[in-house]
């Protein structure tokens, strides 16, 4: 997947919603725009209910206001899921859906948000998920499940 390029990376409120799919269009490689949107509103919904805490407030602060809400407008989950499960529960959502399309929907998705939202701020996301959430941001996993 190649890294898509953004305007202004790691500016809070400089991308718009429009850069962004713009973004998951080029990383996914989707035919349309209405299906990275889609793609991505389903990917930002499920990570919302798993960052909490002050992270999700910068998360949410650091989005484009169309994508903020998507995430802070989700009810944390109640166990955090692996990043398999995660997966998973995006292929559920995904009409038509496969755990290997699932994962590179995921994929496409969270890995253009370090240069929306900054290598810091992604860092500390990470840290708050269980192991192996790294791999799906397009970072190396430096603490792989044991």
């Amino acid at each position: 997947m190649t890294a898509p390029t953004m305007p202004a990376p790691h500016r809070t409120g400089t991308t718009t919603w429009a850069d962004l799919i713009t973004a998951v269009q080029e990383a996914g490689q989707y035919p349309t725009r209405a299906e990275a949107e889609r793609i991505t509103r389903i990917v930002l919904s499920a990570l919302g209910g798993h960052v909490t805490g002050d992270e999700r407030v910068a998360l949410a602060q650091a989005l484009p206001e169309e994508a903020a809400r998507v995430v802070a407008s989700q009810i944390p989950a109640t166990r955090p899921l692996t990043a398999s499960e995660f997966v998973d529960s995006v292929a559920v959502r995904t009409e038509g859906a496969t755990p290997a399309t699932a994962r590179w929907d995921v994929s496409s998705v969270l890995s253009t948000l370090p240069q929306l939202v900054g290598d810091d701020l992604i860092a500390r996301v990470i840290a708050q998920l269980p192991p192996g959430y790294a791999l799906l941001f397009g970072r190396a996993d430096l603490n792989p499940a044991s």
